[in-house]
């Protein structure tokens, strides 16, 4: 690679760093202490505010790709950026809620080794040339488990209405849990789909070039 290209390659690298999604991007991933901080305090009101400062992350996630792609400026940087922090805010929130006794372990550990076992799944499938669509049920879990993360992050329980219908005393923390398991059964059937996807596409380019001349 010659001096020219180098320096075209930095420039690129430069713009990518700094276009509008990416800052987005780089903004979830400076939250995540802030958002633990909150937490670590414990009180209702920092807790309160740990789940805006996670709420407002969670919209950046919505709102980079959606820039992203309006503006034209979609980059490897941020292909690679966006899912590591969207993975990184959920798991760090829900390894400190752990000691704090608002979600169970065993779930944690569950939701961990299915975010490993696709990134590395997509990471093969990417190295093999082959393009696996996300699913319906990977999107019904980002959604759940971002509302019962919320939901675990408050954390106390709270006399809530609904279009004024009254609620009671209603506790996030079992609300939270609630959602973050049935988020899990989302978790495993949409792993599933994904082996499924990658060994019909696997197959098919198998098939492919078999039949290819030569």
């Amino acid at each position: 690679m010659d001096p020219e290209q180098r320096a075209a390659r930095r420039q690129t690298l430069r713009q990518d760093v700094w276009n509008i999604p990416n800052i987005l991007t780089m903004g979830r991933v400076v939250l995540i202490p802030v958002v633990l901080w909150f937490l670590a305090s414990g009180t209702p009101r920092d807790c309160v505010w740990a789940a805006i400062l996670y709420g407002v992350a969670a919209i950046t996630d919505l709102l980079d790709g959606y820039l992203a792609r309006k503006m034209n400026v979609v980059s490897v940087l941020g292909k690679f950026l966006d899912p590591l922090a969207d993975k990184l805010i959920v798991m760090a929130t829900l390894i400190w809620m752990v000691p704090m006794g608002r979600i169970p372990q065993w779930a944690v550990a569950l939701l961990l080794a299915r975010e490993i076992t696709i990134t590395a799944l997509r990471s093969i499938a990417s190295s093999e040339g082959v393009v696996i669509a996300a699913g319906g049920g990977g999107k019904s879990k980002t959604a759940l488990q971002m509302i019962g993360i919320v939901c675990l992050i408050v954390g106390y329980p709270y006399h809530l209405s609904f279009f004024g219908y009254d609620l009671g005393v209603v506790d996030l923390v079992v609300v939270g849990r609630w959602l973050v398991y049935i988020s899990l059964v989302f978790s495993i059937t949409s792993a599933v789909e994904y082996f499924g996807l990658f060994a019909q596409a696997v197959e098919a380019k198998e098939k492919r070039q078999s039949t290819e001349p030569g």
